[in-house]
């Protein structure tokens, strides 16, 4: 998934151009002292469009406001959205910025019953490791907190002539980055997830266990079965349901979430769901550490009234969960 609200103009420059860019700053030409906002915006847009695009208007003002003493800039490059930041003179253009005030982590809205969703795909190692975490923190609080799995899917990953390696349909609209079987497998439990909740934890602690991405094709059904799972049930799911499920996942990794500490996400306030795990609770991208023990506190502290539970102690143990697939 490409990281689009912070890349920089840089990876867009010519060769000749790229000694000036690194430098960061800018010479544009405008009026000296203050201009109005649009105006030094369209400065800014022009001198993008004249050396980077050869004159072509690939580049294109969405909005053009005050902030920290500068002019914010959101501009449309080529269908992609950056920020970028020009002085009010309209003299000196800044690809983007890096905030150097700490900001302070935020603290969760609270809820009666806090909803934590842990985007996943269901064979990234990255994902298992916090599905390990989140198992105990499930047993643990059970019906007092809403603690359920989401999955990733890609457009147009992978090489188009095998895009039936990696892609749903035809279109690539809907792919996983460890492959077919790794997209099946989501779909698979996002369809248990539906239709026999109660057997979903079970089942996702069994594939983890005793399949991967490329036997679970044909080993799910056994441990579906041995959990007691309707398996005829979950294929008329997959064959009836698997594009709607996969088009609801995808609104969900495309909306834009206020981060708990901007300074673990490049000073970014709000940002989308790029990378396997991301966990949301009430709302809100959490960036602690993936242990049992930091996961169950994190949803203590979204609590209105905490339960008892919350005076139980989990494993701290982490092992590698910090990396992630992305």
């Amino acid at each position: 998934m490409e990281k689009l609200k912070n890349a920089s103009w840089v990876v867009l420059a010519t060769a000749e151009a790229l000694a000036i860019v690194f430098l960061v700053a800018l010479l544009i030409q405008g009026k000296v002292g203050g201009i109005p906002a649009a105006e030094a915006g369209k400065l800014a847009v022009d001198f993008i469009n004249k050396n980077f695009a050869g004159g072509a208007e690939s580049a294109k003002l969405v909005k053009a406001e005050s902030a920290n003493g500068v002019y914010k800039l959101d501009i449309n490059y080529n269908g992609q959205d950056y920020v970028s930041y020009v002085t009010r003179d309209g003299q000196i253009f800044f690809t983007e910025g890096i905030s150097i005030k700490p900001v302070e982590a935020k603290e969760f809205p609270k809820t009666a019953k806090p909803e934590l969703g842990a985007f996943v795909m269901s064979f990234c190692p990255y994902g298992n490791q916090a599905e390990d975490a989140l198992f105990p923190v499930v047993d643990l609080l059970k019906d007092k907190a809403a603690i359920k799995l989401h999955y990733i899917f890609y457009s147009n990953y992978g090489d188009a002539a095998k895009s039936s390696d990696f892609c749903y349909d035809t279109e690539r609209k809907y792919c996983s980055m460890h492959g077919i079987q790794e997209l099946n497998q989501d779909v698979r439990e996002m369809c248990v997830a539906k239709y026999q909740p109660d057997k979903f934890w079970a089942f996702v602690k069994e594939i983890n266990a005793k399949t991967d991405s490329t036997n679970v094709d044909s080993k799910w059904e056994a441990i579906a079965k041995g959990l007691g799972i309707d398996a005829k049930k979950i294929k008329d799911c997959y064959k009836d349901e698997a594009l709607d499920l996969m088009k609801a996942e995808a609104e969900l990794t495309a909306k834009s979430y206020p981060v708990q500490d901007p300074s673990q996400n490049n000073g970014t306030a709000e940002s989308t769901i790029q990378s396997s795990p991301t966990i949301v609770l009430n709302g809100m991208i959490y960036n602690g550490d993936r242990t049992a023990e930091d996961i169950k506190k994190a949803i203590c502290s979204a609590f209105e009234t905490k339960p008892a539970e919350c005076d139980q102690t989990l494993s701290t143990a982490t092992s590698t969960a910090s990396g992630s697939c992305e």
